[in-house]
């Protein structure tokens, strides 16, 4: 933890001084806590005590089906809102550990943490060329400076779909910087930051038309950066 995230125990019980916590650097909550517990506690036979690390799950359900596996139980001292108890006895593998480890930094972490950790993502990004001449934008350039669009990060994908009288997705980019300071203001128009885009593939006016997002992957308006639905992803990437 210390490694991968930066992050030191403290030791907050006044009644347990020796139990190291976890917690992030930013908002502080709590996302592990070790400590030795006596095993009638956790709902097992015997009294002779057994180390543990309490982590915080994401899905309720995921929290029934991990207490019903050996070496997990419910969260002790923990046990509202989704923590769960992993036996440090050698039961639950060390990669299981640090993987629910990842799992509880995760849902515990801010807004900004979880951007910052979440997988790379693809967007549908609109482009007016009333405003900017994107049909000849790579014409002599690899990459080019967009708007920052709310919630895109650097590794993430974005296809420009073109407006009027286009109408269609002409260009799949990477994402390779975020968070350009920027100042533009018009009438029409304010940019305080943009992103720096890659072209990564070009299609054919006819091939992505508004006409078919909207038939085929339920697309009724592309107003501001939107995920791409699944199959709609698969379509492109062929």
């Amino acid at each position: 933890m210390k490694k991968k995230y930066g992050v030191v125990p403290d030791y907050p019980l006044p009644t347990a001084p020796d139990f190291p916590v976890l917690r992030h650097r930013d908002n502080h909550k709590w996302f592990a806590i070790i400590m030795d517990v006596p095993k009638d506690r956790l709902g097992l036979n015997g009294t002779d005590r057994v180390d543990i690390i309490n982590v915080k799950m994401g899905d309720p359900m995921l929290v029934d089906m991990l207490s019903q596996q050996t070496g997990y139980c419910r969260g002790y001292h923990l046990n509202r809102g989704n923590w769960i108890s992993i036996l440090l006895d050698g039961t639950v593998p060390l990669e299981d550990i640090c993987m629910w480890i990842d799992e509880s930094y995760f849902v515990t972490a801010s807004k900004q943490e979880q951007q910052r950790l979440r997988p790379p993502k693809e967007w549908i990004v609109p482009a007016n060329p009333r405003y900017y001449d994107i049909e000849h934008a790579f014409d002599h350039a690899k990459e080019i400076d967009w708007k920052q669009g709310k919630g895109i990060k650097a590794g993430d994908t974005v296809y420009m779909y073109v407006a009027l009288p286009i109408c269609a997705i002409l260009y799949k980019c990477k994402v390779v910087k975020t968070n350009i300071p920027y100042d533009y203001r018009d009438g029409n128009l304010t940019i305080t930051s943009v992103m720096r885009i890659r072209l990564r593939k070009r299609y054919k006016p006819g091939a992505f038309t508004f006409d078919r997002l909207k038939g085929e992957y339920g697309i009724s308006a592309v107003r501001g950066p939107r995920s791409v639905p699944g199959s709609l992803s698969e379509a492109l990437r062929k």
